[in-house]
């Protein structure tokens, strides 16, 4: 087994952008994909030892992030788990598929925290919000709130205010320690995809999630990489991605279930199986101040998210059923029951 953490070095704080996973994986970055200046929506496999990457410009790495040059990249996954696909994935398939993911996701995080001040997107998550999934459901639970039932303008001022979780985001990887990442298998309530992580493979419900199509999938991101198949979640990062999705299900009370992640369930990807005394010994490595920090960023997600969005708009469904006064009309109903009277829509019959 992999040893699952690591003394902080005397660099740590030098390279606050550089999210461990990513500095400790050293020989899966041998192998993975590389983005040049000129070119940035297409890896290129197995560069070679001696090989210097062109740091990205700022519009190279906000492309990186963007959904519509994301799904070009890597035409092994670009599916995302769409299952109206002719073809029905295989397990091989899948587990393939999964790992290309991967591998995306963590050389654009390398390439985002390599990359200096002057070149990072300012405020990269404001300029995306607009592909978020999240997003999405807002507007559409806005348009359909004619009763005023949601906090319209506390969600509103959030959505405004997103560049918030950059902030936080960039707080906590000064604060956490420097870890090797670790393997989680996350499994949710009904076999659904509240996190909203990347689709891999096919559904038995909801909805497929492109990779950056979410908030949370931009978020995790930042600590590590994660997909979605079938009824879980599988997440391979720093722990503080674990503590994020434990807070965000705990915060919207969705039943969840944790357990590290297998040696072989994800084959090709170099990652840590913990078993629970050393899961606890990660834990006791983050001080509270990143706890704190974890846990806010965990509830502005669970605000913003779909799930909310989604019981917002259940409760607009039950306002437009029960929009009249129900005792009353069963009182109107037996006076004219009693008079021998149809009951009738245009009856203006008084009830007294």
């Amino acid at each position: 087994m992999t040893e699952p953490t690591a003394k902080p070095s005397a660099q740590a704080d030098s390279q606050k952008g550089s999210v461990a996973p990513v500095k400790k994986s050293s020989n899966s970055d041998k192998n993975n994909a590389k983005v040049t200046a000129h070119d940035s929506q297409h890896f290129i496999e197995n560069a070679p030892k001696n090989h210097v990457v062109e740091t990205p410009d700022k519009a190279a790495l906000l492309a990186l992030f963007t959904l519509s040059s994301v799904e070009e990249i890597a035409g092994e996954i670009k599916d995302g788990g769409d299952t109206s696909s002719a073809t029905t994935p295989t397990e091989s398939s899948i587990a393939k598929m999964r790992v290309a993911l991967y591998h995306v996701q963590h050389e654009r995080t390398r390439l985002l925290y390599m990359a200096s001040a002057t070149a990072r997107p300012t405020y990269l998550v404001q300029t995306l919000k607009s592909q978020f999934a999240e997003y999405q459901q807002y507007l559409l639970a806005q348009q359909l709130d004619k009763r005023g039932l949601t906090d319209t303008d506390g969600l509103e001022r959030l959505w405004q205010q997103l560049h918030v979780v950059d902030d936080i985001i960039e707080d906590i990887v000064r604060h956490m320690p420097a870890q090797q990442p670790a393997g989680w298998q996350l499994t949710t309530q009904d076999g659904r995809n509240p996190l909203c992580f990347a689709t891999v493979g096919t559904l038995k419900n909801g909805k497929p999630i492109r990779d950056q199509g979410s908030l949370n999938s931009y978020v995790l991101g930042h600590f590590g990489v994660s997909s979605f198949t079938y009824d879980r979640g599988y997440y391979i990062g720093h722990v503080v991605g674990y503590l994020f999705s434990c807070y965000f299900c705990a915060h919207l009370s969705i039943s969840y279930g944790v357990t590290a992640l297998g040696q072989q369930v994800v084959a090709d990807y170099e990652y840590a199986s913990l078993e629970t005394p050393y899961m606890v010994r990660l834990l006791q490595g983050l001080d509270g101040y990143c706890k704190k920090r974890i846990y806010q960023l965990a509830v502005i997600c669970a605000r913003l998210s779909v799930f909310a969005s989604d019981k917002r708009i259940e409760r607009m469904l039950i306002a437009e059923v029960n929009d009249f006064d129900k005792k009353l009309q069963q009182q109107h109903l037996d006076v004219l029951l009693l008079n021998g009277l149809m009951p009738d829509s245009s009856d203006s019959t008084p009830l007294f």
